[in-house]
Order: C-alpha cells, then sequence, then structure tokens
C-alpha cells in the first residue's frame, strides 16, 4: 500500500487548497487550509504562500492548518519555524497535519521531519497534531493538556519519540496512533520502548489506542494482553502490520477484550481458523471487529507491513 491521494477532511473540516489571490471565503474557520509548494513543488513558492496566508486579515479565524510538500521535502527538514513565529497570528488554531504527501511526490520514509516540541510549545491550545515521516521526527517529553489527537505516521518511527510519547503527560488525550513501521526504515521500537503508554498513566482519558503498521506486530499484541491501559480503551487499531496468528492467539489468551467498542486487525497474516476463532469470542459481545484485506497465513519471511519506503 502506497499513499496516493491527500486527505478530503481534517479536523472534522472539509479541506481547501491555500491559492494567494483567491476570493475569501465567508467563514474561514469551517475550512482545513491546506498549504503546499503548488505544481511546481518549489521551496521559495511555498514560503511565498505560507506568507500570503498568514497576511490574510481573517488569519485569526483559522482552526486547521495541513501543510503539504515544501518543495524539496525529501531534502530540506520541514520549516516548522514559519508557523512557529507565526503563533500571535495564528490564534485561532486547534489542528495542524505535518507533511500531508502522496508517494508520487515524496515517499513517507523520504520526509525530512523535525522536532515538534517547539510547535507544541508554541500553540498550547493545539488540540489535533498529526505528522507523516519518521526521518528526523523528535518529540521532548513533557506536559501537553491541550492535546486530544496524537498521530504519528511512518514507515519507521524512532525509539525516542515512542518513549517520548510515554513520558509525556497528555491529560486530556483521547486518540493515539502510532505507526511504528520497520527497522529498515528506522523503526527501531520495541516492546519496552512501549512501557509508558501501555501503563496509560500519564493517558487517563485514552480510549482510542493505534499501534499500527507494525513490523513487531506480534510482540506489541503480547504485550497488549496484560496491558493497563486496554481496560479503558474503546478502539484498539492494530492494522496494517505483520500480525499473525501468534500475536492473535495472545490477544485471546490476555484480558478480555469484550469491552471494547472496535478492534481493528486489519491487514493480517491470519488463518482462516483464527479469524474464525476471534469471530466466535467477540462479534457476539458486540465488538466491531475488522478483519478486512486478510493477507493469509503467510511464512515469516513473507510478511510486509502496509506502509515501507
Amino acid at each position: 500500500m502506497t499513499i496516493n491521494e491527500y486527505v478530503t477532511s481534517f479536523a472534522g473540516l472539509p479541506v481547501v487548497e491555500f491559492e494567494p489571490g483567491d476570493p475569501p471565503r465567508a467563514d474561514p474557520g469551517a475550512f482545513a487550509w491546506r498549504v503546499s509548494a503548488g505544481d511546481d513543488n518549489d521551496d521559495s513558492e511555498f514560503g511565498r504562500r505560507v506568507e500570503a496566508l498568514l497576511r490574510a486579515p481573517w488569519v485569526g479565524q483559522i482552526r486547521a492548518i495541513i501543510v503539504g510538500s515544501w518543495g524539496e521535502s525529501f531534502e530540506n527538514t520541514i520549516p516548522l519555524e514559519l508557523f512557529i513565529e507565526a503563533a500571535d497570528r495564528l490564534t485561532g488554531l486547534t489542528a495542524m497535519f505535518l507533511g500531508e504527501m502522496t508517494a508520487e511526490e515524496t515517499e513517507i520514509s523520504w520526509i525530512q521531519s523535525d522536532d515538534v516540541t517547539p510547535l507544541l510549545r508554541a500553540y498550547p491550545r493545539l488540540e489535533v497534531l498529526r505528522a507523516r515521516g519518521g526521518e528526523g521526527l523528535e518529540l521532548q517529553p513533557g506536559r501537553y493538556p491541550g492535546l486530544r489527537e496524537l498521530t504519528f505516521e511512518a514507515g519507521g518511527l524512532p525509539a525516542e519519540v515512542v518513549r517520548a510519547v510515554g513520558e509525556s503527560d497528555l491529560p486530556d488525550l483521547t486518540h493515539l496512533e502510532l505507526w511504528l513501521g520497520t527497522d529498515n526504515y528506522g523503526g527501531d521500537a520495541t516492546t519496552d520502548d512501549l512501557a509508558g503508554i501501555l501503563t496509560g498513566a500519564r493517558l487517563p482519558a485514552l480510549t482510542y489506542l493505534g499501534l499500527r503498521n507494525a513490523e513487531i506486530a506480534d510482540q506489541v499484541a503480547a504485550v497488549l494482553a496484560g496491558a493497563p491501559v486496554v481496560a479503558r480503551l474503546r478502539t484498539l487499531d492494530l492494522s496494517l502490520g505483520m500480525l499473525s496468528d501468534v500475536g492473535a492467539a495472545a490477544l485471546l489468551s490476555g484480558q478480555p477484550l469484550t469491552h471494547l467498542r472496535r478492534l481493528d486487525l486489519s491487514h493480517a497474516f491470519l488463518s482462516d481458523a483464527m479469524m474464525e476463532q476471534l469471530r466466535d469470542e467477540l462479534v457476539p459481545a458486540g465488538v466491531d471487529l475488522d478483519l478486512s484485506e486478510p493477507l493469509g497465513d503467510e511464512d515469516a519471511d513473507e510478511r510486509y507491513i502496509a506502509v515501507s519506503e
């Protein structure tokens, strides 16, 4: 699987591409504004468009921004400083999506990310942060009381980022989604790095946990079987990874999962017998069990995560 389409909605808002010179919208806060380098994919053009957006008289009404390609995004680090320095103008901003690009523009593993900590500190009212690309991505442990949703999409998520999430105080976070990826693309996290997340001690409001796109999906499933955080979840998402019968059996042998509203095991390497067992044990309890995109009970060396390069 590759990412070939732009999102059409973000943070509950329809997406519109910002074009300098376009007539103003009646309600700028009713849209998620996507800003990118445009068809020429030029770095300077990206900066020009951002500055044009920031000069708009309605800039304070903007609630959501999507940062698309900033030019040579596979060579140049995302220019977060443009937005950090504009915090006094983007006073209504509550949601950001960083690096929303298709594979045709830049493969996910090539996107040059950066430390998102200064951005979170500049926007303490930010409720939704979604970032694509693990190369160069950093997060410093801290207290981020404004965040409700945090998503890091990567072909390989650095272990330091995973640990930083678990070491951060996130009292109002309800949605946490980490694409762990593969070690081939920098996804070097182990289940030990997930410890701070799995206790749930700093995540008292969490209801959705996604540990997706994981090469180590079986090991993740095994530790989730006894993880305290699971008891308070409504949705557990292990999709896009290399989950096999071994991991699914570990889930079923652990703590009850019948309290879940949804369990997403799509894009998994499960036998027909295991899928039937999952249905028999969970569906009668009312769990919305997603076993779509089944890939069969392949040998370990034939399995793959959905999004890597």
